[in-house]
Formats: structure tokens, sequence, C-alpha cells
């Protein structure tokens, strides 16, 4: 009758908590920080017994790697556009 209190991780609420501030107001740091903290609660949930919050990990890691991969999108389409027009100037000089 008596089961032990289930608790839920620190570390997956602080996942959860540096998804959001990610795509808020920390954003590259906040996603970092949610993705590292999401795998080290998701290692902790499985460890311990009587440990919850893996859904919480799970979403913080997805909102981090999301956060991630636009910035990496963004970095990219900048590039892409720098060397667009770069190569438009080039080829307007040839003629």
């Amino acid at each position: 009758m008596n089961e032990p209190a289930r608790t839920t991780s620190s570390l997956a609420i602080a996942s959860l908590v540096s998804g959001v501030l990610g795509w808020t107001l920390l954003p590259l740091i906040g996603c970092l920080v949610a993705v590292v903290t999401g795998h080290m609660a998701r290692a902790e949930i499985r460890r311990a017994s009587g440990l919850e919050g893996d859904g919480l990990a799970v979403a913080g890691l997805v909102l981090g790697w999301l956060g991630i991969g636009m910035a990496v999108a963004a970095v990219l389409m900048v590039v892409a556009a720098i060397v667009f027009f770069g190569g438009l100037a080039w080829l307007s000089e040839m003629h």
C-alpha cells in the first residue's frame, strides 16, 4: 500500500526550462544547455528507480535540437546569400 514517493528529475526540469529560454531569451546558449541537461536527465532517470520526468527531458531535447538546427540553417542561408550575390558581383565585373 505504501509506495515510495516518485520525484521529478531536476535535470529534466532544467532541460525543459532551458529549451524554452533557447526559443525566447537565450537563443543559442539555452538550446545547448537544454540538449546537455536533457541527455543527462534521461540517463539519470534510467539509472534511478522512482525518478520521473522523461517526457520533460525529451521536450527539452526537442526544443534544444530544433533551436540548434534553425541556427545552423540561418547561418547556412546567410553564407549562401553572400556566395550567390558575391558571384553575381563577380560576373557583373567580368563584362
